[in-house]
Formats: C-alpha cells, sequence, structure tokens
C-alpha cells in the first residue's frame, strides 16, 4: 500500500492493532503550510486521516462497521478525520481507548483521544481549527461539530532541546505498568522541542 504525497512533510507513518483486532494507519495531511488543499476535510483522500483495515493473506479487506463503509464519495477505510501529522497515536491496553498526538500548525500542538469500540467516525477539526483555536474556519462547520483535544500545548520562544514551549508534539502511552505505581492510569508524553515529560489522568 502507497500513497503519494503533494508535498514532503508531514507523513504521518504510526500503525497499531487495535483491541478489536483491526489494523489502524495514521496518514498526515500531505504537507505543505495550513493545508492548502485541505486534504484533512476531504472525505475522497486519505491525508489527515486514521485509516482503519482488515488484514488478510493479500493485502486487506473494509471492516463493516467502519463508520464509512458503505457512504458514497467516503473512502471506505476512512475511521477518522481532520488531522494534521498524527505521526503517533497509541491504545491504553487497558481501556482500549485511542489516543493521538497531532503535531499543530502554527499556535498549539495537542492530543485528542477517543473511546473504545466507538465507529462513529471522529472529525478531530484541522484544518478548520488547530487545538481548540481556530485557524482557517472557511467553509467549516461550528466548532462543536469537531472531536475537542483533550490537551493542547502552546507554542512560543523555544530552547531547543530541553526548554521552552511546545512545537511538536510527541504522542506517548497509557502506562499500565507496576514498576512506576504514580504514573498507573496516565497518558504520558512529551514534545521535540521543550523536552520534559508531560501526563494526562486517563482514569
Amino acid at each position: 500500500w502507497t500513497l503519494d504525497k503533494p508535498y514532503p512533510n508531514h507523513n504521518g507513518g504510526d500503525l497499531d492493532f487495535g483491541p478489536d483486532g483491526k489494523l489502524y494507519v495514521s496518514v498526515g495531511d500531505g504537507g505543505d503550510g495550513g493545508d492548502p488543499g485541505n486534504r484533512a476535510q476531504n472525505m475522497g483522500l486519505r491525508f489527515g486521516k486514521i485509516l482503519r483495515v482488515t488484514p488478510t493473506s493479500g493485502g486487506y479487506s473494509i471492516p463493516t462497521d467502519n463508520p464509512f463503509a458503505s457512504q458514497s464519495g467516503v473512502l471506505p477505510d476512512i475511521w477518522a478525520s481532520g488531522l494534521r501529522n498524527p505521526w503517533r497515536f497509541g491504545f491504553d491496553r487497558l481501556t482500549g481507548d485511542l489516543w493521538i498526538g497531532d503535531v499543530g500548525e502554527i499556535s498549539w500542538e495537542e492530543v485528542n483521544k477517543w473511546p473504545a469500540g466507538n465507529n462513529s467516525g471522529p472529525n478531530f477539526g484541522w484544518r478548520c481549527y488547530e487545538g481548540a483555536a481556530a485557524h482557517n474556519t472557511n467553509g467549516c462547520q461550528p466548532q462543536s461539530f469537531y472531536a475537542a483535544p483533550v490537551a493542547v500545548g502552546a507554542h512560543g520562544s523555544v530552547q531547543h532541546p530541553n526548554g521552552g514551549n511546545w512545537c511538536s508534539v510527541i504522542g506517548g502511552r497509557v502506562y499500565r505498568g507496576n514498576r512506576y505505581p504514580a504514573l498507573y492510569g496516565k497518558y504520558v508524553y512529551t514534545d521535540y522541542c521543550h523536552g520534559r515529560i508531560n501526563w494526562i489522568l486517563a482514569s
């Protein structure tokens, strides 16, 4: 499976099996700045999406419960849309919830979460919104239409690699081990520029 990109950046590029046994694949918005082709919102393109498929001996098939499996004009392997560069995502091995680190544009980094078993086709809002802030809302729905991030990080003066503010979120994992009890049930993640470890209480 290959996908020709219009620009060299925003590749996405993570993949993981979900608790449902399906393979999830993240694809960036195709690159350049501001998603000039509005590809992340175009349901006829795989850019800016998370895809969900069933691997087979000869390739893959489309799960019948994919949100757009039978909808005309929408690619059937699309499971989520409205992402800029979700190059790291992962499932909570206890709850099955999906956590996504989505790299921002100018001002905001964001972390998204989606509950296990919910195949309703979330739209996380890019290029209309960056984090929780309006970015380019031309032709967009009201903000309440989109799945809101569970956490955002503001850009600012960056002192690479161990200081400053956010510039490129690196999505992590919900810790379910027993070696570090204080981290149990927390989503642990970082950023390329500030280099600090952050956490969000998952459950």
